[in-house]
């Protein structure tokens, strides 16, 4: 389960959220030739998104600190005949950043769209935790987003064209257990693409913010608690993609959001609250949900 917050902007699409006017949502479908930067692009979400983007013809800068990785993942995509540009480099530096950036400008030309997805987790409880611990939770995941869009948007904004795709978390909701410096940091990433989305709302820029639930990935691996409506990257990766082109399936519905901040806040909850929404609304809705949060 993901939410997805989608700006408005040129071509439009009508839908209808339940009990509400209508709404519009930009649609872009086309990935042929667009150059897409990802950052976080090594594993997990920033890989599957990749490899998918890779398939529908865009040519791709991957950037992540461990080069041989990216370089693996260059050479899948390489071998179906795509385009993608190993960018190794620290998101926390700024100037490694700027400079990957330069690069896969002068390789591919001026990018089309960047997924700032780069990002670590965090569990520890209050009492062992250290302000090292939140600083680099911070640092990694709302310094790494700032330095990526600030490269980019100057020249998107000279353009009058380009998106920008945030991943936050549903962390950003609500504090969760052994996760403030996580929690803390999506809820400022997600401000923070939020103020970028108006100062940007006449300049041609889009800004889509996609707040995931649990996902299969390296950084849900080895968990203990519960991850209420865990989806498979997969799935997760063809949702995103979706909302990112502004087809993403969207609901109003305050009790799932109540629901699964229940079972953040009182784990023993979970099954209770996993029954009513399935009762209420069906497998189906809980598969193919995008939630947005109206608490």
């Amino acid at each position: 389960m993901m939410s997805v917050d989608q700006q408005e902007n040129v071509s439009y699409k009508d839908f209808v959220l339940p009990g509400r006017e209508t709404a519009r949502l930009d649609l872009v479908t086309d990935w042929s030739d667009r150059v897409v930067l990802i950052t976080g692009a090594s594993s997990g979400i920033g890989r599957g998104l990749a490899l998918e983007l890779a398939r529908r013809g865009a040519r791709l800068g991957l950037l992540a600190r461990r080069a041989d990785e990216l370089n693996r993942i260059v050479s899948e995509i390489e071998a179906s005949d795509g385009i993608a540009l190993p960018l190794p480099a620290d998101i926390t530096d700024v100037d490694a950043v700027s400079k990957a950036v330069a690069e896969l400008r002068e390789a591919l030309g001026p990018i089309d769209v960047l997924i700032a997805n780069a990002g670590i987790g965090g569990s520890k409880a209050a009492d062992k935790l250290s302000a090292a611990d939140v600083a680099k939770v911070i640092n990694v995941n709302v310094i790494g987003v700032a330095n990526s869009t600030t490269a980019v948007i100057p020249e998107m904004v000279t353009r009058g064209q380009g998106q920008l795709v945030i991943i936050s978390s549903l962390a950003a909701y609500r504090g969760l257990p052994k996760s403030a410096a996580y929690c803390a940091s999506k809820a400022a990433v997600s401000a923070f693409a939020e103020s970028l989305r108006v100062d940007l709302q006449s300049s041609g820029v889009d800004v889509t913010i996609i707040h995931p639930g649990f996902i299969k990935t390296p950084l849900t691996e080895g968990r203990h608690a519960q991850m209420p409506w865990l989806m498979e990257l997969d799935d997760a990766v063809k949702k995103m993609v979706r909302a990112i082109n502004g087809q993403g399936d969207r609901s109003a519905k305050k009790e799932l959001c109540v629901s699964l901040a229940a079972c953040y806040y009182r784990p023993r909850l979970y099954g209770l609250a996993d029954s009513f929404v399935r009762s209420h609304h069906g497998e189906e809705f809980v598969s193919r949900v995008m939630t947005i949060f109206v608490l």
